[in-house]
């Protein structure tokens, strides 16, 4: 199994003309960037400095060593980059926690133990999260109310669906 990509930040605008960009940080602690091997989606990698507040200086890692990105308009070109680190880069989550991103591949249970199938996604557009479970494309909120039990070690989560939502497993 391959090593699951973690979306750790964003590249934003460029700052100035010099190669600096803004970068929208996902991690609890944005410093932390600059620690983790980063990449995009096609592999290219990436070393992050922090300058100040959400400012950076970016360099493409390649073979041969760090390149800087020195130019603004090399910078406009990165604009929206995702910027992903392997999940296996980043620290163990303490007990009673765990990163969404390891919901993926969860069967999904009712209460009654049937199955509904399993979690293909994590969605947030800014009114928390939500599982999206395949087949079917079921969504269902990721809340205790809806989501009472995580279990990792026997891999499943019961999913008791809010009212509104139909589930025919």
């Amino acid at each position: 199994m391959t090593d699951r990509l973690i979306l750790m930040g964003v590249i934003g605008k460029p700052h100035g003309v010099r190669g600096l960009v803004r970068v929208n940080s996902f991690a609890a602690e944005a410093e932390s960037l600059e620690a983790y091997p980063l990449m995009d989606r096609t592999g290219r990698r990436f070393a992050l400095a922090w300058l100040h507040d959400n400012v950076a200086q970016l360099s493409e890692v390649t073979p041969q060593g760090h390149r800087r990105i020195t130019d603004r308009t090399e910078a406009e070109t990165l604009t929206n980059l995702e910027l992903f680190a392997p999940r296996s880069a980043l620290p163990e989550p303490d007990d009673e926690e765990f990163y969404l991103a390891d919901l993926i591949g969860l069967k999904a249970k009712s209460e009654t133990g049937a199955e509904l199938g399993t979690i293909a996604a994590v969605h947030d557009y800014g009114g928390g999260s939500s599982l999206e479970i395949m087949p079917g494309s079921l969504l269902v909120p990721f809340t205790r109310a809806a989501v009472p039990v995580v279990d990792f070690s026997s891999g499943h989560v019961v999913i008791v669906p809010p009212t509104e939502v139909t589930v025919s497993p």
